[in-house]
């Protein structure tokens, strides 16, 4: 794909990179947010605060140059980056903006060490990377707009009902505005909200909570103290009220199969492993559904895992808390640990586990899934914002 020149360029920046790749990336999405504010809504403030966007992107070009001469090792990694854009709903004519940016960004921060022929050479390279998501983003918009009920961009969804789930977790069951059919997304999916919350648009992605086939799409939403949307969704929108809604979209998600199931969820992490139970819990398959959460007042959806645990004998429920109310009945105070994960893993670990939650919950677990001998390629886990490393 590149010329051995521009293949050597790239990879002598690794080092610099290494050092300085974070840098380049806040200065990048400074720069960016400051002259381009129609794409700010793309982008989640809190995480821009939190410094993980930047990580996030620093650790993807570090990749992308460290693997430019066999850039198969992160085939990967470009399904989640696809669906992630395709849910924000990123256009063709977004990518020219973020390439210039980058471009900029890292002429500033390293100065006289970016010649003319690592600028050219990273151009190049990044021309290259965005016409490939370009084209493939293209091909999921356009599956997704040829499925029985499918659609592309917004879609006008009205609030039929607001549930609340625990002391911080809301459900949203939203039905069409236009009367018409809804797709069969996969369990695991999100959906994403483009809205304007007192003056500010944002886009904000939120898991599917219940099974494909009903008339609705359920959303459960944490409210997250200080942020944006979650807050408004929970105090400032009511029953009847409408949302622009982008497809569902993502790759975290549960195919079918008898193989045996552990959901290993934390907090807010039930929401899509709730999906994934409602669509399975019938089809015979055993399934051990593991919770942790701090207390009974933020368990979101107890009753009706137990309720599906009591009709569905393949079905087993463990509650961990780690601050139990006097009230409460969890199966086990603390934290999940490596004893408790084993009693619900098959002899032969042949099972596929789905793990969400806080990222040190969810490095914890991809740990004890490996000192306990499950395969890598059978431990899936998802994250609630810019794609990061768990190691």
């Amino acid at each position: 794909m590149f010329s051995a020149q521009t293949i050597a360029l790239i990879k002598a920046t690794v080092p610099v990179l290494q050092q300085h790749g974070e840098a380049i990336t806040t200065h990048f999405y400074q720069l960016m947010l400051r002259e381009h504010p129609e794409v700010k809504a793309f982008f989640n403030e809190a995480h821009q605060a939190q410094g993980t966007q930047a990580r996030a992107l620093a650790g993807a070009v570090l990749a992308y140059a460290a693997n430019i001469d066999r850039l198969e090792a992160l085939a990967g990694a470009l399904p989640r980056i696809i669906q992630k854009h395709v849910a924000l709903g990123v256009q063709p004519e977004h990518y020219p903006i973020v390439g210039r940016c980058l471009l900029r960004a890292i002429q500033d921060v390293l100065g006289d060490a970016a010649t003319d022929e690592i600028i050219a050479a990273w151009g190049e390279a990044y021309g290259a990377l965005a016409q490939l998501l370009i084209d493939a983003e293209e091909q999921v918009y356009q599956a997704n707009a040829a499925k029985v009920g499918g659609w592309r961009g917004t879609r006008p969804f009205r609030i039929a009902r607001k549930v609340p789930e625990s002391e911080l977790i809301t459900s949203f069951y939203l039905e069409p505005v236009d009367g018409g059919a809804l797709p069969a997304f996969t369990p695991g999916q999100y959906l994403t909200l483009v809205v304007t919350v007192h003056g500010q648009e944002a886009r904000r992605n939120y898991s599917l909570s219940d099974a494909p086939g009903k008339p609705w799409l359920r959303m459960s939403v944490k409210r997250e103290e200080g942020g944006l949307v979650s807050p408004w969704l929970h105090d400032e929108t009511d029953v009847g009220d409408q949302l622009l809604v982008q497809a569902p979209a993502g790759d975290f998600v549960l195919g079918e199969g008898a193989t045996p199931l552990v959901l290993v969820t934390g907090g807010v992490g039930i929401t899509p492993a709730m999906c994934m139970l409602e669509a399975a819990a019938a089809s015979g398959r055993p399934i051990h559904f593991i919770h942790a959460a701090r207390h009974g007042g933020v368990h979101a959806f107890r009753e009706r895992v137990d309720a599906l645990a009591a009709q569905h004998a393949n079905v087993r429920a463990t509650y961990v808390y780690d601050t139990p109310r006097v009230a409460d009945r969890p199966h086990a105070v603390g934290f999940v640990n490596t004893e408790l994960l084993a009693q619900h893993l098959p002899q032969d670990r042949d099972v596929d586990v789905f793990f969400v939650g806080p990222k040190p919950f969810m490095q914890a677990v991809q740990r004890m899934g490996h000192e306990l001998g499950v395969a890598p390629e059978r431990l899936r886990h998802e994250f609630f914002g810019p794609l990061e490393a768990l190691a």
